[in-house]
């Protein structure tokens, strides 16, 4: 029996800060992508249709990299593909961010088939058609000058953090170390290590309240959240599971 299947688009909405995602060759694409319990094979469906596009895709491992590749990471742009699934409707966001945490690219695919598997992998694919071929121009390292301008860099952890404003700042311990909680903007806040003011854990709003696009002081990405005023932390581990961090308020 044949299928009818309807499907919608929400246009993409494009935030470009003088680049498109056009201008790369190389796009991240992580391992697993984190506002997914059971991602259903996305992360290689965006792999298989960026190849079909020009772009060489490379893993959220950053110790995989081709050599050229780790001395200037500004030619990389990250991937990231986010869970907005509503009530009635399988929903994603294709989010694309530079070097520095900015986006670049935002698109919204929406579908109205009803079994996840299907309907995600549909949405992506209706949100990727806002991606054009790859058309690749130079990429600086633009992680200093970023620096100069701001005191925290939005992706650096390896620069001291120094002193901001008390506007929702406090002291959180997970029992073994304690951090001070630093917010940036109204998009993004830190922990901070108490003791050398190095940024323990950048983290970055989505779309879902209190859940948050989290990178670690050692490069890797997972999410966070708060639950009854704890900040919680998804630790990766190597067998590939995630153990739960919980910071809470002294």
């Amino acid at each position: 029996m044949k299928k009818i299947i309807l499907t919608t688009v929400t246009l993409c909405s494009a935030l470009v800060f003088g680049q498109k995602v056009s201008d790369f060759r190389y796009v991240s694409v992580p391992q697993k992508f984190q506002t997914f319990k059971n991602s259903f094979g996305l992360e290689d469906l965006l792999s298989k249709i960026l190849k079909g596009k020009k772009y060489v895709v490379l893993s959220g491992d950053q110790n995989s990299w081709p050599a050229e590749v780790k001395a200037n990471p500004c030619q990389v742009i990250n991937a990231d593909v986010i869970n907005d699934k509503s009530f009635l409707r399988n929903r994603v966001i294709l989010d694309f961010k530079d070097c520095n945490g900015k986006t670049v690219l935002q698109s919204k695919g929406t579908s109205l088939i009803k079994e996840f598997e299907e309907g995600f992998s549909d949405a992506l694919q209706q949100a990727v058609k806002e991606v054009a071929v790859s058309n690749p121009v130079e990429q600086v390292n633009r992680v200093s000058s970023v620096q100069s301008e701001k005191p925290v860099a939005a992706s650096s952890v390896s620069e001291p953090v120094k002193a901001q404003s008390n506007s929702g700042t406090g002291k959180y311990t997970n029992g073994k170390v304690t951090v001070q909680k630093i917010q940036i903007d109204e998009n993004q806040f830190i922990l901070a290590d108490q003791d050398s003011s190095v940024p323990y854990a950048t983290f970055r709003t989505t779309t879902k309240n209190d859940v948050f696009r989290v990178k670690l002081q050692n490069g890797n990405s997972t999410i966070g959240y708060v639950e009854n005023g704890n900040i919680i932390i998804e630790i990766p581990q190597s067998n590939g599971e995630y153990a739960k961090e919980t910071f809470s308020i002294r």
